[in-house]
């Protein structure tokens, strides 16, 4: 696993746990994915079915992270991707920005 994956992971495993109803899927381009759920983050494969996938480059999730970079702005600006739920989609980025 990847240094920046750990990273990640251990951002994010405080923040998801417990809130977050079904899976969530953070692909980040060139590094590797990210499983979100109520049990927190982990290392997922590219193929592990989500409810919802977001992808982007590095640079915006931690943008998004960091509250610099709004997700609604990043997905309709083309930076961020999302195979699912659209719904369910804001409700991850209201966790992950929380």
């Amino acid at each position: 696993m990847s240094a920046i994956l750990d990273e990640f992971i251990a951002f994010l495993d405080p923040r998801v746990t417990g809130q977050i109803q079904g899976t969530a899927k953070l692909a980040i381009t060139g590094e590797g994915t990210v499983m979100l759920d109520s049990a927190g983050a982990r290392q997922a494969s590219q193929d592990e079915a989500a409810d919802v996938t977001l992808a982007a480059s590095e640079q915006v999730f931690r943008a998004i992270l960091s509250g610099d970079q709004n997700p609604a702005m990043a997905y309709m600006s083309g930076k961020l991707k999302v195979d699912g739920s659209l719904q369910r989609a804001l409700k991850v980025s209201a966790i992950l920005t929380a």
